[in-house]
Protein backbone atom coordinates (compact mmCIF):
# COMPACT_ATOMS: atom_id res chain seq x y z
CA UNK A 1 0.00 0.00 0.00
CA UNK A 2 2.77 2.72 -0.81
CA UNK A 3 4.42 2.94 2.69
CA UNK A 4 0.88 3.03 4.33
CA UNK A 5 -0.51 1.73 7.66
CA UNK A 6 -3.00 -0.24 8.59
CA UNK A 7 -5.27 0.70 11.31
CA UNK A 8 -8.03 -2.11 12.84
CA UNK A 9 -9.33 -3.70 15.60
CA UNK A 10 -12.73 -5.46 16.40
CA UNK A 11 -16.14 -4.24 15.66
CA UNK A 12 -16.91 -1.52 18.26
CA UNK A 13 -13.56 -1.43 19.42
CA UNK A 14 -12.59 2.50 18.90
CA UNK A 15 -11.15 2.44 15.78
CA UNK A 16 -12.95 4.92 14.48
CA UNK A 17 -12.16 7.59 16.92
CA UNK A 18 -8.58 6.58 17.02
CA UNK A 19 -8.74 7.13 13.12
CA UNK A 20 -9.98 11.17 13.95
CA UNK A 21 -7.57 11.86 16.75
CA UNK A 22 -4.76 10.70 13.82
CA UNK A 23 -6.53 12.78 11.61
CA UNK A 24 -6.69 15.83 13.82
CA UNK A 25 -2.97 15.21 14.28
CA UNK A 26 -2.69 15.30 10.06
CA UNK A 27 -2.65 12.27 8.94
CA UNK A 28 -4.73 10.82 6.05
CA UNK A 29 -6.65 8.33 6.58
CA UNK A 30 -8.95 6.13 4.04
CA UNK A 31 -12.14 4.64 5.48
CA UNK A 32 -12.76 1.31 3.73
CA UNK A 33 -15.94 1.06 5.51
CA UNK A 34 -16.86 4.23 3.49
CA UNK A 35 -15.35 3.01 0.47
CA UNK A 36 -17.55 0.07 0.69
CA UNK A 37 -20.53 2.41 1.19
CA UNK A 38 -19.52 3.62 -2.40
CA UNK A 39 -19.09 0.61 -3.68
CA UNK A 40 -22.89 -0.62 -2.46
CA UNK A 41 -24.52 2.65 -4.56
CA UNK A 42 -26.54 1.82 -7.71
CA UNK A 43 -23.97 3.71 -9.91
CA UNK A 44 -21.20 1.28 -9.41
CA UNK A 45 -20.85 -2.43 -10.78
CA UNK A 46 -20.57 -4.09 -7.56
CA UNK A 47 -24.27 -2.62 -6.68
CA UNK A 48 -25.69 -5.16 -9.50
CA UNK A 49 -23.34 -7.85 -8.82
CA UNK A 50 -24.56 -7.81 -4.81
CA UNK A 51 -27.98 -7.96 -5.93
CA UNK A 52 -28.06 -10.30 -8.48
CA UNK A 53 -26.38 -12.86 -5.61
CA UNK A 54 -28.69 -12.22 -2.24
CA UNK A 55 -31.48 -10.67 -3.90
CA UNK A 56 -34.06 -7.74 -4.46
CA UNK A 57 -34.87 -8.17 -0.53
CA UNK A 58 -32.16 -6.22 0.47
CA UNK A 59 -33.10 -3.10 -1.65
CA UNK A 60 -35.16 -0.41 0.46
CA UNK A 61 -38.05 1.66 -1.41
CA UNK A 62 -35.27 3.77 -3.05
CA UNK A 63 -34.32 0.90 -4.81
CA UNK A 64 -30.66 1.53 -2.59
CA UNK A 65 -29.30 -1.70 -0.95
CA UNK A 66 -30.44 -1.51 2.96
CA UNK A 67 -26.69 -2.33 4.81
CA UNK A 68 -28.69 -3.41 7.79
CA UNK A 69 -30.50 -6.25 5.82
CA UNK A 70 -27.59 -7.29 4.16
CA UNK A 71 -25.85 -7.57 7.39
CA UNK A 72 -28.61 -9.72 8.25
CA UNK A 73 -28.09 -12.44 6.35
CA UNK A 74 -24.28 -12.48 6.26
CA UNK A 75 -23.80 -12.21 9.65
CA UNK A 76 -25.77 -15.40 10.22
CA UNK A 77 -24.30 -17.14 7.23
CA UNK A 78 -20.39 -17.42 7.49
CA UNK A 79 -21.29 -19.29 3.46
CA UNK A 80 -22.94 -15.75 2.65
CA UNK A 81 -20.66 -13.81 4.27
CA UNK A 82 -17.90 -15.53 2.08
CA UNK A 83 -19.78 -14.64 -0.95
CA UNK A 84 -20.39 -11.01 -0.08
CA UNK A 85 -16.53 -11.18 0.53
CA UNK A 86 -15.59 -12.66 -3.10
CA UNK A 87 -18.17 -9.96 -4.78
CA UNK A 88 -16.69 -7.17 -2.84
CA UNK A 89 -12.88 -7.60 -2.02
CA UNK A 90 -10.92 -7.16 -5.35
CA UNK A 91 -12.66 -3.35 -6.17
CA UNK A 92 -12.82 -2.70 -2.01
CA UNK A 93 -8.73 -3.54 -2.22
CA UNK A 94 -8.28 -1.75 -5.87
CA UNK A 95 -10.13 1.33 -4.70
CA UNK A 96 -7.86 2.20 -1.62
CA UNK A 97 -4.79 0.96 -3.13
CA UNK A 98 -6.03 4.29 -5.88
CA UNK A 99 -6.74 6.22 -2.78
CA UNK A 100 -3.48 5.77 -1.36
CA UNK A 101 -1.36 6.65 -4.63
CA UNK A 102 -3.83 9.92 -4.70
CA UNK A 103 -2.80 11.11 -1.01
CA UNK A 104 0.63 10.06 -1.96
CA UNK A 105 1.10 11.80 -5.38
CA UNK A 106 -0.04 15.21 -3.66
CA UNK A 107 1.41 14.87 -0.46
CA UNK A 108 4.35 12.70 -1.11
CA UNK A 109 5.59 13.22 2.64
CA UNK A 110 2.00 12.59 4.24
CA UNK A 111 1.34 9.78 7.32
CA UNK A 112 -1.49 7.75 5.18
CA UNK A 113 -3.30 5.29 7.83
CA UNK A 114 -6.15 2.77 5.93
CA UNK A 115 -8.76 2.14 8.37
CA UNK A 116 -10.20 -1.11 8.15
CA UNK A 117 -11.70 -3.28 10.42
CA UNK A 118 -10.74 -6.53 8.27
CA UNK A 119 -6.93 -6.24 7.52
CA UNK A 120 -6.02 -9.37 9.11
CA UNK A 121 -9.22 -11.38 8.15
CA UNK A 122 -8.67 -10.26 4.39
CA UNK A 123 -4.98 -11.26 4.46
CA UNK A 124 -3.58 -7.98 3.08
CA UNK A 125 -1.53 -6.96 6.41
CA UNK A 126 1.59 -7.65 4.63
CA UNK A 127 0.72 -4.69 2.20
CA UNK A 128 1.15 -2.54 5.25
CA UNK A 129 4.48 -0.87 6.73
CA UNK A 130 2.99 -1.56 10.17
CA UNK A 131 -0.66 -2.05 11.65
CA UNK A 132 -1.95 -0.53 14.80
CA UNK A 133 -4.94 -2.25 16.57
CA UNK A 134 -7.27 -0.06 18.45
CA UNK A 135 -8.60 -2.79 20.97
CA UNK A 136 -11.16 -2.65 24.14
CA UNK A 137 -12.62 -5.52 26.48
CA UNK A 138 -15.27 -7.54 24.86
CA UNK A 139 -17.48 -6.49 27.19
CA UNK A 140 -17.45 -2.86 25.77
CA UNK A 141 -17.79 -4.08 22.63
CA UNK A 142 -21.23 -5.36 23.27
CA UNK A 143 -22.11 -2.80 24.90
CA UNK A 144 -21.19 0.11 22.28
CA UNK A 145 -22.40 -2.17 19.36
CA UNK A 146 -25.73 -2.53 20.77
CA UNK A 147 -26.05 0.62 21.52
CA UNK A 148 -25.31 1.96 18.30
CA UNK A 149 -26.75 -0.35 15.85
CA UNK A 150 -30.13 -1.28 18.12
CA UNK A 151 -29.13 -5.07 17.46
CA UNK A 152 -29.27 -7.93 20.57
CA UNK A 153 -26.94 -8.70 22.44
CA UNK A 154 -26.62 -12.19 20.69
CA UNK A 155 -26.05 -10.65 17.28
CA UNK A 156 -23.69 -8.96 18.51
CA UNK A 157 -21.76 -11.67 19.83
CA UNK A 158 -22.41 -13.37 16.05
CA UNK A 159 -21.03 -10.13 13.95
CA UNK A 160 -17.79 -10.13 16.69
CA UNK A 161 -17.17 -14.37 15.96
CA UNK A 162 -16.99 -13.73 12.38
CA UNK A 163 -13.77 -11.55 13.13
CA UNK A 164 -10.32 -12.72 14.77
CA UNK A 165 -10.90 -12.30 18.02
CA UNK A 166 -9.21 -8.97 19.86
CA UNK A 167 -6.32 -10.83 21.55
CA UNK A 168 -5.42 -12.60 18.09
CA UNK A 169 -5.04 -8.92 17.04
CA UNK A 170 -3.48 -7.73 19.69
CA UNK A 171 -0.49 -10.08 19.16
CA UNK A 172 -0.13 -9.47 15.84
CA UNK A 173 -0.36 -5.89 16.07
CA UNK A 174 2.47 -3.62 15.68
CA UNK A 175 1.47 -1.06 17.76
CA UNK A 176 -1.44 -1.20 20.17
CA UNK A 177 -4.25 1.61 21.70
CA UNK A 178 -6.24 1.12 24.47
CA UNK A 179 -9.33 2.19 23.90
CA UNK A 180 -11.56 1.16 27.12
CA UNK A 181 -10.60 4.11 29.25
CA UNK A 182 -12.04 7.59 28.36
CA UNK A 183 -11.33 9.79 25.51
CA UNK A 184 -8.85 11.82 26.60
CA UNK A 185 -7.09 8.43 27.51
CA UNK A 186 -7.38 7.46 23.92
CA UNK A 187 -6.22 10.83 22.56
CA UNK A 188 -2.87 11.06 24.73
CA UNK A 189 -2.03 7.45 23.53
CA UNK A 190 -2.69 8.51 19.92
CA UNK A 191 -0.45 11.86 20.28
CA UNK A 192 2.32 9.92 22.04
CA UNK A 193 2.87 7.58 19.67
CA UNK A 194 2.29 9.57 16.53
CA UNK A 195 5.84 10.87 16.36
CA UNK A 196 7.06 7.65 16.05
CA UNK A 197 4.79 6.68 12.90
CA UNK A 198 5.74 10.02 11.32
CA UNK A 199 9.05 8.99 11.60
CA UNK A 200 8.62 5.88 10.09
CA UNK A 201 6.32 7.07 7.43
CA UNK A 202 9.44 9.66 6.57
CA UNK A 203 11.56 5.73 6.58
CA UNK A 204 9.09 4.58 4.27
CA UNK A 205 9.30 7.49 1.56
CA UNK A 206 12.79 7.42 1.21
CA UNK A 207 12.83 3.64 0.91
CA UNK A 208 9.95 4.00 -1.66
CA UNK A 209 12.35 6.75 -3.87
CA UNK A 210 15.39 4.69 -3.80
CA UNK A 211 13.61 1.86 -4.71
CA UNK A 212 12.04 4.01 -7.33
CA UNK A 213 15.06 4.99 -8.66
CA UNK A 214 16.56 2.03 -8.79
CA UNK A 215 13.83 -0.12 -10.85
CA UNK A 216 14.54 3.03 -13.27
CA UNK A 217 17.82 2.32 -13.20
CA UNK A 218 17.40 -1.71 -13.35
CA UNK A 219 15.02 -0.80 -16.34
CA UNK A 220 17.30 1.37 -18.51
CA UNK A 221 20.13 -1.14 -17.92
CA UNK A 222 17.93 -3.85 -19.59
CA UNK A 223 16.94 -1.70 -22.44
CA UNK A 224 20.35 -0.47 -23.41
CA UNK A 225 21.09 -4.98 -23.02
CA UNK A 226 18.68 -5.60 -25.20
CA UNK A 227 19.85 -2.84 -27.92
CA UNK A 228 23.40 -4.26 -27.77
Amino acid sequence: MDGSFGLTGGIASGKSTVARFLEALGAKVVDADRVGHELLQPSNPVFNKVVSHFGGGILNPCGEIDRGRLGSIVFADPQELSELTSIMYPSLIARIQELVKEFRSRQPRAVIFVDAALIYEAGVADRFAKILVAWCRPEQQIERLTAKTHISRQDALRRMAFQIPAEEKRRRADYLIDCSGSLEETRAQVEALYPEIKRLAEFENRKSKIENRKSKFENRKSKIEKRE
